[in-house]
This record gives structure tokens, C-alpha cells and sequence, in this order.
């Protein structure tokens, strides 16, 4: 065989490290995403809040990018009806 390629035992023992580097990043995200999501829930009333604020300002400082917004949401909204009412008649 070619001397430039690993061998079968490299290769095993690589993808072994490698599933467990995966295994413990996936267990790191779950830690994060659960922490994050906690937060939004024990805060639910304090976020809405400070979301509402933030439009208030928005629409005080620059109602054309509130527009831009709404707009968007509104396109969004006729896209994903359109994408059901499609999936609805197949």
C-alpha cells in the first residue's frame, strides 16, 4: 500500500476522538440552550417589556425602518400561508 495514507487503526482511533469531541459539544449546547431558554421563561414579563420599549423608541427615531419591519413580517406572514395553502392541496 501507499506509505502517504493512514492506516486503518489511525483512522478508527481519529473517528473515535472525533465522535467524542462531538458527543461533548452537544452536550455543552444542550447546557447553553436550556439555560437560555430558563432565563425567557422565569423573565417572560420583563422581556416583553423591554421589547416593547424598544419599539416605542424604534418608532420614535425611525419610524421608516418600523415600516421596513412590519413590511417584512407581513411578507413573511403571505409566504408561509401561501407555502400551507400549497402543501394543503398536494
Amino acid at each position: 500500500m501507499i506509505n502517504n495514507r493512514m492506516s486503518l487503526e489511525e483512522l478508527v482511533t481519529e473517528i473515535q476522538m472525533l465522535k467524542d469531541e462531538n458527543e461533548k459539544l452537544r452536550i455543552q449546547l444542550e447546557k447553553y440552550n436550556k439555560n437560555k431558554k430558563s432565563y425567557y421563561e422565569k423573565n417572560k414579563d420583563i422581556v416583553k417589556e423591554k421589547a416593547k420599549e424598544g419599539l416605542k423608541k424604534l418608532a420614535q427615531e425611525n419610524p421608516d425602518k418600523l415600516k421596513e419591519y412590519r413590511r417584512n413580517a407581513y411578507l413573511k406572514i403571505k409566504e408561509k400561508k401561501k407555502e400551507s395553502e400549497l402543501n394543503n392541496l398536494k
